[in-house]
């Protein structure tokens, strides 16, 4: 029988009240995870209301099922919600992105997501297709792993660590598991930040890397603008820097009329979003799980001005 994980969703009713629901209204979890964001706004659904939840996970996915499967309003979708687009332009009334890893997916050492707990070194969010970290490390050269630990992890020892992870691959041949390879990066961290394992940032880096995640973002929130109806809220909660960073510069960038220096007599660019609002957790919330102190979610509405 598989372990039950658990998941404490973070700013549970602060998204939920920033989606400003209407009963009838059609909304998008982009990231139905276990469920907490999706079961509170089903709440507040009419019964003519909708709500489309995508997932690339499949034990999410069959989670999110076995709630359709009482719930004709709900509508699963096994992807990652680049494919918002999808669904078609001005359908939406809301839109939430809660981004990062679950607490499930960490907790469960046979997904490889945490040195903390040995397993298998894989961190796909969908186990179904891809590569395993532990694939990608066979081959990959040290100039490009070092790269990514430096990009996606914001490492100032990535080029140490590239050196120390190759030197390991070719005494004792491919990492196979979690604790391999944080034994090898804490041999390679000089210095460690207090209260934080050396193996962190290394570790955030190839899970964001190995899903393409902030091409992922990249994406669904160009679709957001695409699928939100005028007056539609998009909330997005983030969980570490290159993510919230992401989001921010895109809101901003929305949120202004945009002049073509190239052409000073074309018509500037309309602003698309309006509203924009940040939201951080609550001190009590904090206390009461830790993971949240690091969440950021930012709200912004749609104007009537297509992209």
């Amino acid at each position: 029988m598989q372990t039950a994980w658990a998941h404490q969703t973070v700013l549970l009713n602060e998204a939920v009240e920033a989606l400003s629901i209407n009963p009838d209204g059609h909304y998008v979890d982009a990231t139905f995870g276990r469920g907490g964001h999706s079961r509170a706004i089903l709440q507040r659904l009419s019964p003519a209301g909708r709500l489309t939840v995508f997932d690339k996970d499949p034990q999410a996915i069959e989670v999110a099922q076995a709630l359709a499967a009482s719930d004709v309003r709900l509508q699963v979708r096994h992807e990652g919600f680049r494919a918002l687009s999808e669904l078609g332009p001005s359908v939406v009334d809301g839109v939430l992105m809660d981004l990062g890893v679950s607490s499930p997916q960490i907790d469960d050492p046979s997904r490889g997501f945490s040195f903390r707990h040995d397993g298998p070194l894989d961190m796909r969010m969908d186990t179904t297709r891809g590569q395993s970290v532990a694939q990608w490390l066979e081959t990959v050269s040290v100039s490009t792993l070092a790269e990514v630990i430096r990009d996606y992890g914001e490492e100032r020892f990535a080029a140490p660590i590239a050196k120390a992870i190759d030197r390991r691959r070719q005494e004792r041949g491919p990492f196979r598991t979690t604790r391999e390879l944080a034994e090898v990066v804490a041999g390679a961290v000089k210095t460690r930040e207090p209260g934080k394992d050396p193996a962190t940032r290394t570790f955030q880096a190839l899970r964001i890397f190995i899903n393409a995640e902030l091409e992922e973002l990249q994406a669904a929130l160009a679709a957001s603008l695409v699928v939100l109806k005028e007056g539609g809220r998009l909330v997005v909660i983030s969980f570490h820097s290159l993510e919230d960073r992401m989001v921010k510069q895109f809101m901003a960038r929305h949120s202004r009329t945009v002049v073509d220096r190239r052409a000073p007599f074309a018509e500037p660019a309309p602003m698309q979003l309006v509203d924009v609002s940040r939201v951080m957790p609550s001190a009590g919330e904090v206390a009461g799980n830790p993971r949240a102190r690091s969440a950021v979610m930012r709200v912004a509405t749609r104007t009537g001005v297509s992209p």
